[in-house]
C-alpha cells in the first residue's frame, strides 16, 4: 500500500515548541462514523481531535507539540501484509516522499508492530529541522484491513520524546481497524 506521505505532515511543521507537562491520564475515544470505514482510536482524554466524516482525524495534544493524523482510504490491494511491506520497504523513496513536510527527513527504524486488531507496518524517522523549528520526529504506521488503507502518523519536536513517544506507543498499541474496541494499553 502507497499513501502519500504528505497526508497530515503540513501539520508537523505547525508545531510550536511549548513547555511539557506528563501526566497520567484517562482514555478517549473516537470511532468511524461510516460503517464502511470502521476504526476506534484511543488515546489521552486531554487530546484534541479534529477532522470530518471521511477525512483525515487528527488529534493534538494540548500540553506538549504531538500530533497524530488518522487517515483511511479504500484500497484494492487486500494481500498487501505488513511484513510484505517491511520487506519491500524503499528506503531512498519513503525519505523522498516526507522531506518535501519534514525537510532533511531520514528514515530510521522499521518494523512489524501490532495495533489492538492486527500487525502493521511501523517506521519512524526524523527531519534535520529549519531556523524556525527544530528536528521533528515522525512514527508512521499502516496496514490494510477488509478494503480498507489506514494510515496513523505522529509528529513531535524530537526534543520532546522522553515525553511523547510513550503516548505514541499507547496510541499505536490501542488502535483498531474495528468499530467499538476497548483500551488495551493504558495512556501513560
Amino acid at each position: 500500500m502507497k499513501l502519500a506521505p504528505a497526508i497530515g505532515g503540513f501539520f508537523a511543521l505547525a508545531l510550536s515548541f511549548v513547555p511539557v507537562t506528563a501526566f497520567a491520564q484517562n482514555a478517549g475515544i473516537s470511532g468511524s462514523p461510516l460503517p464502511d470505514q470502521p476504526y476506534t482510536l484511543i488515546y489521552p482524554e486531554v487530546m484534541v481531535t479534529g477532522g470530518e466524516a471521511g477525512g483525515p482525524l487528527t488529534i493534538n495534544h494540548p500540553a506538549m507539540p504531538l500530533q497524530c493524523v488518522l487517515a483511511v482510504v479504500a484500497v484494492e490491494d487486500t494481500t498487501w501484509t505488513a511484513d510484505g511491506a517491511l520487506a519491500s520497504l524503499d528506503y531512498p523513496v519513503v525519505s523522498e516522499g516526507w522531506n518535501d513536510t519534514l525537510p532533511g527527513f531520514t528514515l530510521g527504524a522499521s518494523r512489524v508492530t501490532n495495533y489492538q486488531s492486527n500487525p502493521a507496518l511501523q517506521y519512524e524517522g526524523a527531519s534535520t529541522g529549519t531556523a524556525e523549528n527544530g528536528p521533528v520526529t515522525l512514527v508512521h504506521t499502516e496496514t490494510v484491513d477488509t478494503g480498507n488503507g489506514y494510515t496513523l502518523d505522529c509528529f513531535y519536536p524530537t526534543e520532546v520524546a522522553a515525553q511523547a513517544r510513550p503516548i505514541v506507543d499507547s496510541i499505536v498499541a490501542n488502535f483498531s481497524t474495528r468499530q467499538d474496541a476497548q483500551p488495551v494499553s493504558a495512556m501513560p
